[in-house]
């Protein structure tokens, strides 16, 4: 993966895409466009949040995973299973049952992710203690770190530079097996992911040169398997090695939800989701608007990892049978057996690199000629209408400004613009409809009965 750019998992399907702006007008970032009728995403924009996809009319978004068969390149094979995967079965259905179903799909070990929760907080706690810049922000939500480093890139110091509990686990599992005699390229790990986000910090990761995890399985494709298998199988199973740690406890069946991190910091915490509200407390952050805040839980997903676009399960149900489960587990505390012998090795291995800013706002690397092309798009948006409409292809007014100034548009894709000059002469009609063309597709204006919401829907 190249250094200048970023991997996002989010792809679209042009077949099934018909170009009607929802995703455009949803990303929080304004990293989708609207070229020859389909929506475009700008990698070095885009967070994968999964907005574009859960506000999606046809399903033209979908989350790029590895091949399944992947897994059999490895002769130990481990998958990394978040609580939140356990949250989305009926609480009649034990981790045993899944897990067991998971070896049978061909897995050699399964181990829950947040098990290494302890050793992660108290290393945050003490990353905090050492850092004076306040508030200081988790790094545990992939989205929200891109999101800082290319919206708000003032704050990437601020953000706690340690490695959240995929990246913990799977150095844990790895240093477990390796000790077991069993050497590194024979052991394959397997994250099964509840969002877009987390596969990207699997391909692209930050902070770090390389991620530990090999590989990336779609939480509602692993569920749907699992799913399938305890209902068309007897028995409660047998507990496959890597299974036999204790039950999750309270603080780590919570800690992928809302409000799980913020309870276990220091000082005045503060524990927000959903995209829009983290980047409408950031901007407060950013402005000095709130004072004495010492950190900053944010998830890009509403209700945290529950509500992930991955997730099979109403979001609100799953949290609901995780908390359950953390009062029937609320004596288990600690450090399990097998992990407090590793502590001090993790230790060493749980910080990240400095992040660096990749302000999606800089329109030139010279700053001499970016300040040139800021007063460019200032001047251009004395013409435009400042209507917002996205009827351009770009999401504002300001958006397309600066695409015409990086010689993505020009001023005649403002459908307004274009009206100006035909009545002064400046643009032909039969222009005028190239441009639209160029747009939003050839013949898109012809009548259509069949999309989205006309007579004949769908035939």
């Amino acid at each position: 993966m190249a250094n200048d750019q970023f991997y996002h998992a989010l792809k679209v399907d042009e077949s099934l895409c018909y170009g009607c702006t929802h995703c455009m007008n949803v990303c929080p970032t304004g990293a989708i466009r609207i070229r020859n009728g389909k929506a475009s995403i700008r990698k070095n924009w885009c967070v994968d949040c999964g907005d574009c996809m859960k506000v999606c009319p046809v399903n033209a978004f979908y989350v790029e995973q590895d091949d399944f068969d992947k897994i059999y390149d490895y002769k130990y094979r481990v998958a990394l299973v978040p609580a939140v995967m356990i949250g989305q079965f009926p609480s009649n259905i034990s981790e045993s049952q899944i897990f067991s179903v998971m070896r049978e799909l061909g897995f050699t070990h399964v181990f829950q992710t947040e098990h290494t929760v302890d050793i992660i907080n108290d290393a945050m706690i003490e990353a905090a203690r050492k850092q004076s810049e306040k508030p200081l922000i988790s790094s545990f939500c992939p989205a929200v770190v891109r999101l800082i480093q290319v919206k708000f890139p003032a704050l990437v110091d601020q953000i706690l530079l340690v490695k959240p509990p995929i990246d913990a686990s799977a150095i844990f599992f790895r240093k477990k097996l390796q000790d077991e005699g069993i050497p590194d390229e024979e052991i394959g790990i397997f994250f099964v992911t509840p969002c877009a986000a987390k596969i990207a910090a699997v391909k692209s990761p930050v902070g770090e040169t390389k991620s530990p995890v090999n590989g990336v399985i779609n939480m509602d494709f692993m569920y749907n398997k699992v799913y399938h298998g305890i209902k068309n199988r007897s028995g409660s199973g047998v507990r496959s090695p890597g299974e036999n740690l204790p039950n999750l406890g309270p603080k780590h069946i919570k800690w992928t939800l809302t409000n799980g991190e913020a309870p276990h910091m220091r000082g005045r915490c503060l524990a927000i989701d959903e995209i829009h509200n983290v980047i409408d407390i950031l901007e407060k952050v950013e402005n000095d608007e709130i004072p004495d805040l010492d950190f900053l839980e944010l998830r890009a997903c509403d209700e945290s990892c529950a509500g992930g676009v991955l997730v099979v399960g109403n979001r609100f149900l799953t949290v609901e049978r995780l908390r359950k489960r953390a009062e029937l587990f609320k004596d288990i505390h600690g450090i399990p057996e097998d992990l407090a012998s590793y502590v001090d090795f993790m230790k060493t291995r749980l910080p990240l690199k400095p992040l660096d800013p990749r302000s999606m706002l800089k329109l030139d690397e010279d700053m001499s000629v970016a300040l040139r092309k800021m007063q460019q798009v200032r001047k251009l948006m004395c013409y435009l209408p400042g209507i917002d409409c996205g009827a351009c292809g770009a999401p504002n007014c300001l958006s397309l400004a600066q695409d015409i100034v990086q010689k993505e548009a020009q001023l005649s894709s403002c459908v307004f613009i274009q009206r100006t000059m035909e009545k002064h002469k400046k643009l032909h009609s039969d222009h005028a409809i190239r441009i639209i063309d160029k747009v939003w597709g050839k013949d898109r204006l012809d009548k259509d009965c069949t999309k989205l919401g006309a007579k004949d829907e769908g035939t």
